[in-house]
C-alpha cells in the first residue's frame, strides 16, 4: 500500500520538497530538548542531539533503555486493550519473537548489529529479542546515552506556551507486584520548561480491532496480539487469527504445536482464498472473516465456518499521544498523524515539536537515526525548513497522492519501498551518508525469502555476498572492528 510519494512529487513539481538543503552560512544554537521515551528512536534521538550541541533530557517511564524491546511475560487484564484505564505494558514482545530483518541491515549506520562477546549473547543472523535489547544497551552504553535518561518518570503532559516554549508535566512511577508501571500516588508533579520536544513514545500500546459483523454476541474468547506471550494457555483450542503481517505469521505458527486448530484469516486476499498449510495438520489461510454467530461458529467470507474458542487480532496499532496537548494543531484522523511534514514535523509547531518512528513498514533504526539527524541540524540552524506554507502544500500535495491512488488513510504512514528513497532524502538534508547500496539490496532479499520460505528464511539465506560487502564497510566503525 506505499507510495512513492517523492516521484509523484516531482511529477507535480511540488518545490517544497528540495528547499531544506543546509545552508552555506552555519549559525549554530543550543538548544534545551525533552526527549519522549528512551526505545531505539529515543535513544538515537538523544546522541544525535547531543552531538549536535544541543541539552538533551530523555524521559522514560521504565528502569531501563530499550522501550517495546523490553520483554515481559506481564500482559494487560483487558486482553482487547480497549479499556483506557487499564495499567499498560508498553512491550508488545512474545517469548520465541525473532527479528524478522537480518542483523546487519537491521543496526544503526554508525554501530553495526554484529556478534558481541559476552556471556548469553545471540549469534544467530536474526536474533532473539533479547539480543536486539542488549545491543540497545551497548549502544546506550557506547555513546553515553544513558546518562541523559531519567527512569522511572512519567510523562503526564506536554504542552505549548505563549512564547513557542514547550512545558513538560512529569511524576515519579513505580511498579506493582506485576511489575506494570504505574505512578506513584504521593508523587508530585515536576514542570520543566523546554525548547523543543521530540516524541519518541512508540506506538506499540493502543491495539487495533477488526470489526465483526455479530461479535458483540458471539460467545468465545477475544484478545490481540499485544497480549500475547507464550503458546500454553492455547493448547487444545480452536484459535482464528486475524492478520497477515509480522506477528500473525509468527503467533499462528507459534501456537499450532498445541492448538487443536488455528484459523487465519486476512482481508488482503481473495475472498475464495483457502488453503492448508504445508507442513501443519491444523493450520488453514482463509478470506477475512465475514459474520460471528451468537452459537460460536464464526463464518470467512470464503463460505467456510468454525466453531471456534478465541479470535486474536494481530491487527497492528494506533497512533496514541495521550500527554500531548497541542491545541487542536496535531491530531489523529483514521491513524493518519497530521499534519506532519516528511512524517516529522508539524508545520504550525515545527521545528519545535516533531516525531519520530511514524513511518511503518520499514527497516526502524536506521530511518530513526536519519531523522534524528535532520531534526538536530534544524534545531541548532545548520540545517533550514521550508517556510510553514510550503511544507502545508506538501502535505496536501502528498495527500492528494495518496487518495487519487485509492491509498486509505489508514496508510498514510507506510512507505514500504519508498523508504530509501525517503532515508536518502533525509540524508541529502543533512549533508551525510546515505543507505548503503548493501543494505538496500540485503532488505530487498530478506524480504523475498521470508515471502518464499516463511518457516525457514531466518536460518536459509542466499545472500553471503552482500553479508561480506557489510562487514568490509563495518570495518571503518570502531565498535565493530574491534570485535
Amino acid at each position: 500500500m506505499a507510495i512513492n510519494y517523492f516521484s509523484r512529487c516531482a511529477k507535480m513539481n511540488i518545490s517544497a520538497i528540495n528547499t531544506a538543503m543546509p545552508p552555506t552560512t552555519l549559525s549554530v544554537k543550543s538548544r534545551h530538548v525533552a526527549v519522549i521515551g528512551a526505545g531505539a528512536a529515543g535513544l538515537v534521538a538523544a546522541r544525535e542531539l547531543r552531538r549536535e550541541g544541543h541539552s538533551v533530557v530523555v524521559f522514560e517511564r521504565g528502569h531501563e533503555v530499550g522501550g517495546t524491546w523490553v520483554y515481559t511475560p506481564q500482559v494487560e487484564p483487558d486482553p482487547l486493550g480497549l479499556d483506557p484505564n487499564r495499567p499498560i505494558i508498553h512491550s508488545s514482545l512474545y517469548s520465541s519473537l525473532r527479528t524478522n530483518l537480518p542483523r546487519e541491515a537491521m543496526g544503526y549506520m554508525d554501530f553495526p548489529f554484529v556478534t558481541r562477546p559476552g556471556e548469553n549473547r545471540d549469534p544467530r543472523r536474526y536474533p532473539g529479542h533479547r539480543e536486539v535489547l542488549l545491543y540497545l544497551k551497548d549502544f546506550a552504553r557506547e555513546f553515553g546515552v544513558k546518562e541523559m535518561v531519567r527512569f522511572e518518570t512519567d510523562v503526564i503532559k506536554v504542552g505549548i506556551l505563549g512564547d513557542g516554549k514547550w512545558k513538560v508535566r512529569s511524576k515519579k512511577s513505580s511498579f506493582n507486584d506485576n511489575n506494570e508501571i504505574i505512578s506513584k500516588s504521593n508523587a508530585e508533579f515536576d514542570d520543566e520548561i523546554y525548547d523543543a520536544v521530540v516524541v519518541c513514545n512508540g506506538h506499540y500500546t493502543e491495539p487495533r480491532i477488526a470489526d465483526i459483523p455479530g461479535i458483540n454476541l458471539w460467545p468465545g474468547k477475544q484478545m490481540h496480539s499485544h497480549n500475547y506471550r507464550i503458546p500454553e494457555p492455547f493448547r487444545d483450542q480452536v484459535v482464528i487469527v486475524i492478520g497477515s503481517s509480522a506477528s500473525a505469521v509468527d503467533i499462528c505458527r507459534d501456537i499450532a504445536p498445541v492448538a487443536k486448530e488455528v484459523h487465519v484469516a486476512s482481508r488482503s486476499v481473495a475472498d475464495e482464498t483457502y488453503m492448508k498449510q504445508p507442513g501443519y495438520d491444523n493450520l488453514w489461510f482463509h478470506s477475512m472473516i465475514d459474520h460471528a454467530h451468537e452459537d460460536g461458529m464464526v463464518v470467512f467470507r470464503n463460505g467456510k465456518t468454525v466453531l471456534a474458542d478465541l479470535i486474536m487480532h494481530c491487527t497492528g496499532y494506533k497512533y496514541h499521544f495521550p500527554f500531548l496537548d497541542t491545541k487542536g494543531i496535531v491530531t489523529v484522523d483514521d491513524n493518519r498523524l497530521g499534519p506532519l511534514y516528511k512524517h516529522v514535523f508539524p508545520p504550525a509547531l515545527a521545528p519545535y515539536l516533531s516525531f519520530i518512528g511514524i513511518p511503518w513498514k520499514i527497516v526502524p533504526f536506521p530511518l530513526f537515526e536519519f531523522q534524528s539527524k535532520w531534526i538536530a541540524g534544524i534545531l541548532s540552524g545548520r540545517i533550514t525548513l521550508p517556510s510553514q506554507k510550503e511544507m502545508m502544500e506538501d502535505i496536501q500535495a502528498f495527500y492528494s497522492a495518496l487518495e487519487d491512488s485509492s491509498i486509505p488513510k489508514r496508510y498514510t504512514h507506510c512507505i514500504g519501498q519508498s523508504q530509501v528513497e525517503y532515508n536518502n532524502w533525509l540524508a541529502t538534508q543533512c549533508g551525510c551518508q546515505g543507505v548503503e547500496k548493501w543494505r538496500e539490496a540485503m532488505y530487498s532479499m530478506a524480504s523475498e525469502n521470508r515471502r518464499l520460505l516463511p518457516e525457514m528464511y531466518r536460518d536459509e539465506w542466499d545472500d553471503h555476498h552482500l553479508v561480506s560487502e557489510a562487514y568490509e564497510d563495518f570495518i571503518k566503525y570502531p565498535s565493530a572492528s574491534n570485535l
